[in-house]
């Protein structure tokens, strides 16, 4: 047991050097994956800050927590065009003829994404201080609110491996990825409170993960009520880890 559990470990981790290794050698990856959310950012910044009234909140602080959780969702859904890729390649037909754990291939992907979003959320970090956010609840407190945000994006990879896992196209799975995630971050509280929506939208929002998420995010990162947002985020995580890591490798056991 104690020898599998070794294997296993050690062919995930050759699986996120791998995958890591594709951004050194195609840098460009990476650059391209930071400018989306740099682009967001700044657009609703300067261009619609001015007409989002937040009360009692500078906007730029409202909003970067939320930007951060944003970031990491859209470079989640790159789990799924990467296995797609992978899949449409042949390339997962190579790692079945190899001695290795069947899971590592899922695991070394997600954690590999994850590491990415840990790069490209830091980057947020310094593009808000660039422009005026500032974390106002102590270096634990913001730690914390970053970690929870790598965290959710990890668990969100597993459903993007998933989705790339039933379509196996590259083009397929990138649009399948955003055409679910658009509606739900927008129906939360990353960009606007919850309270300018319709009552239904509103009701609606105030339940997603999403804006549980942004919420216990904003009250790391400014201060302010935390514990009935937080176990919330904590438990759709649990829960969306629960159901799609099985699935996702079901789902690779019988494609491959």
């Amino acid at each position: 047991m104690e020898t599998s559990l070794f294997w296993t470990l050690s062919d995930i981790i050759v699986m996120v050097r791998r995958n890591l290794l594709r951004y050194l050698r195609l840098p460009q990856l990476l650059i391209f994956s930071t400018i989306q959310p740099v682009m967001f950012l700044l657009l609703f910044a300067f261009v619609f800050g001015g007409a989002i009234k937040v009360p009692g909140q500078n906007y730029i602080n409202y909003l970067i927590p939320g930007i951060f959780v944003q970031t990491a969702i859209f470079g989640a859904i790159q789990t799924g065009v990467g296995l797609a890729d992978d899949l449409s390649r042949g390339l997962i037909d190579r790692f079945r003829s190899l001695p290795m754990s069947r899971s590592a291939v899922l695991a070394g992907r997600t954690i590999s994404d994850m590491s990415r979003n840990v790069f490209v959320v830091l980057l947020m970090t310094a593009v808000g201080y660039a422009i005026g956010f500032r974390f106002q609840n102590g270096f634990w407190h913001a730690a914390g609110a970053l970690g929870l945000t790598i965290l959710f994006g990890f668990a969100f990879s597993w459903i993007a491996a998933t989705i790339g896992l039933l379509v196996k196209n590259t083009e397929t799975a990138q649009v399948a990825g955003f055409i679910w995630v658009f509606p739900l971050v927008f129906a939360s509280s990353i960009f606007v409170p919850i309270s300018s929506m319709p009552k239904a939208l509103a009701g609606f929002a105030k339940i997603s993960p999403i804006t549980v998420t942004v919420n216990s995010t904003r009250a790391l990162t400014l201060g302010g009520p935390l514990t009935h947002d937080l176990w919330q985020s904590l438990v759709w995580i649990a829960g969306i880890l629960i159901v799609f890591v099985p699935v996702s490798i079901y789902l690779y056991r019988r494609t491959v």
